[in-house]
């Protein structure tokens, strides 16, 4: 039995218990994290972090798994945030009956889009998807009667159990946060190793030949679609339940764009390159922040503070670098060099082998 191929269930149920764990330890990274582990403003910052990592794998599967470039993943993710306040605010239910009425919601909305989006492939079908995001992001905006407009929507509190409310509760959040993203990757685990995902991954290499074959790429790839906007959905509620409310960002294509990053700075097609991806981001967006209005930064000639002062210069500098010095991602660059190490290995037992039998021989002559 080999005894590798349990390897990454091991680490990946260790690093779950390990972040069960972190609210009850006091544990401190300067500059990386605000505070010590067991307070509320870096368990808020790590749930934020997870809710992000859920939208990277969710994105991942459309992009990694399937190949479909869209530009409007954030919609489903705007549809469970929104959702979840809509359901709470004008239908009067309970928290997870709303929770249901949001993916539902999501997956609807992807059934209607996506199958209009799949008529066409490549770049056409990425505009396609910008275009659902922008009319989304307009009837946001425009009806602030029931998704409160530019202001965002507020999580109406009364129908949320307690335990999920307030700063004090923040700990709950977090292991609410932790659940989902869990969740979310035991579906794209389940879905790759799965004959959806194998046939998801042939329409990608060459779609022509599964036609051949007597198989259906579009009903292949819209369900891939849904799947991946129901868990956009659901980190969506993550995020609403996390944030105490949403704003018209969470269906634009800026966010979609940001998750695109999420995904190539971690490795397109690695599942744990997606949580890092997501994770790095958002510690780096909210950190570099942080550091942007900062005394150091302030004290700096203006040649360098005025870039510096920007976090989004110094993210999209990060990009290029990792584009052009790790053009597979963070994952992809570990995985190179983890089959690199093992050719060599193979190759130098391969080579003792020959050695030895060359001695062999030469020990009966």
């Amino acid at each position: 039995m080999n005894i590798r191929r349990f390897v990454p269930a091991v680490v990946g149920a260790a690093l779950i218990v390990f972040m069960a764990v972190l609210p009850l330890l006091n544990l401190s990274l300067p500059g990386i994290l605000p505070t010590p582990t067991y307070m509320p403003g870096t368990l808020a910052l790590l749930s934020l972090c997870m809710v992000f990592a859920a939208l990277a794998l969710s994105y991942n599967m459309l992009l990694g798994t399937a190949g479909m470039l869209s530009f409007g993943h954030a919609l489903y993710f705007g549809a469970g945030a929104y959702g979840l306040g809509i359901a709470l605010e004008y239908f009067g239910v309970p928290l997870w009956p709303g929770v249901f009425i949001a993916l539902i919601g999501g997956m609807v909305i992807a059934l209607a889009t996506g199958a209009v989006a799949m008529r066409v492939s490549g770049i056409p079908f990425a505009m396609v998807t910008l275009a659902f995001a922008q009319a989304g992001s307009v009837l946001v905006r425009r009806n602030p009667q029931i998704t409160g407009g530019e202001e965002g929507l507020s999580l109406p509190t009364e129908h949320v159990p307690d335990f999920l409310i307030g700063v004090v509760n923040t700990r709950n959040l977090y292991w609410l946060c932790l659940a989902i993203l869990v969740v979310v990757y035991l579906v794209t685990l389940w879905v790759d190793k799965s004959r959806l995902g194998h046939l998801a991954e042939a329409t990608r290499e060459n779609e022509q030949r599964v036609k051949v074959l007597g198989l259906r790429p579009y009903t292949v790839k819209l369900v891939t679609f849904v799947i991946a906007a129901v868990l956009a959905s659901l980190a969506g509620v993550a995020y609403m339940l996390l944030q105490s409310g949403t704003v018209p960002r969470a269906v634009s294509a800026d966010l979609t764009i940001t998750v695109l990053v999420m995904v190539v700075l971690g490795g397109v097609g690695f599942r744990w390159g997606a949580i890092v991806g997501g994770v790095l981001y958002t510690l780096l967006d909210q950190r570099l922040t942080v550091l942007a209005g900062s005394e150091a930064i302030a004290g700096l000639p203006d040649i360098l503070r005025i870039p510096l002062s920007e976090p989004l210069f110094i993210l999209g500098v990060l990009f290029i670098l990792v584009v052009m010095f790790l053009p597979g991602g963070i994952a992809g660059t570990v995985d190179k060099a983890v089959r690199r190490r093992r050719g060599e290995r193979a190759r130098t037992s391969l080579q003792s082998l020959e050695d030895a039998a060359e001695l062999k021989d030469e020990v009966r002559v």
